[in-house]
């Protein structure tokens, strides 16, 4: 019944909590009404349309989530008694991140512990956060900051950030800038507040990483002027390799041989941090566990 609670709430209608649980509107309206004449109290408002929790209402939703995470907490805990490490994992990055260091760590992992159906979920971060919340993965790779304070976060690697920057000089860049990068090469280092006035090509709002970038202005006395936003790193790239603006990426994405762009070190050294982040308050799964232990392994080795 609860279950029925929580997901009119969720939806905020009948019709679509029906949908979502498969059952016939009718029998959910009925269901809630049985419950609400048990607890002698609405629980719903329905007017106009909108369906809206009543103060007691909402008092059963607050404790009815909490309850129902403790019981999924217990049945997937006593499910894993039996496995060494359980039976699946569930596990969400941002492509952008995802695709660099995801593929051999779930090759180890996938050998080491072949029983175990890993679940691999690509979004954006802060959708990301809010699966981890409301408990549809069980670990998430996330750069630093991790928003919300009830996530738990573990290092998982630290790496410095490069500028990428058209390899020829550019009209729109200052001449100082300009006489640095024709005698730049790959160990040169750029300071960087002489970007203030340059085209960046950000990451779009929900990525950890561009709040990175933009701290890292700040530091440095100014805002980005923005000139294109992007949800992936290689499109950013790929706009500096047309000359069109500067980025900011992490050295592991500034490996990949590009020719028309150099990637110059930054006089502040900055860096980026990647972590494994899950909730503190939720039971952390035998596959989560073992994975962050693996990875960490490799670090070491």
């Amino acid at each position: 019944m609860m279950e029925y609670v929580m997901e009119v709430y969720r939806q905020q209608s009948f019709t679509k909590a029906a949908e979502k649980l498969h059952i016939a509107q009718p029998s959910l309206s009925q269901q809630i009404k049985k419950l609400e004449e048990e607890l002698d109290t609405p629980l719903f408002i329905r007017k106009y349309g909108q369906v809206t929790p009543t103060p007691q209402g909402n008092r059963l939703i607050k404790r009815a989530e909490t309850i129902l995470k403790e019981r999924d907490d217990l049945l997937r805990e006593m499910g894993e008694a039996a496995y060494e490490v359980g039976k699946e994992l569930k596990i969400g990055a941002p492509a952008v991140t995802g695709g660099y260091v995801l593929p051999s760590l779930l090759k180890t992992y996938c050998q080491t512990y072949p029983h175990v159906h890993v679940h691999l979920i690509e979004e954006s971060p802060r959708e990301l956060e809010r699966r981890l919340l409301a408990g549809k993965l069980d670990l998430a790779i996330l750069s630093l900051p991790v928003e919300h304070e009830s996530l738990k976060t573990k290092q998982m690697l630290t790496e410095p950030l490069l500028l990428a920057i058209p390899q020829t000089a550019q009209p729109w860049l200052t001449d100082e800038l300009n006489e640095i990068i024709n005698q730049a090469d790959q160990e040169g280092s750029i300071p960087f507040h002489l970007l203030e006035d340059a085209p960046f090509i950000m990451l779009k709002e929900g990525y950890g990483f561009r709040q990175v970038v933009t701290e890292l202005c700040r530091h440095h006395g100014f805002r980005p002027r923005i000139a294109f936003e992007t949800s992936h790193i290689q499109t950013a790239q790929a706009l500096v390799e047309n000359e069109l603006g500067v980025t900011v990426v992490p050295k592991m994405v500034a490996q990949e041989e590009r020719k028309a762009v150099t990637y110059l070190h930054i006089d502040s050294c900055p860096t980026r941090t990647l972590v494994f982040a899950y909730v503190e308050e939720r039971y952390l799964t035998k596959a989560a566990q073992a994975f962050m232990d693996l990875q960490q392994n490799q670090g070491k080795a």
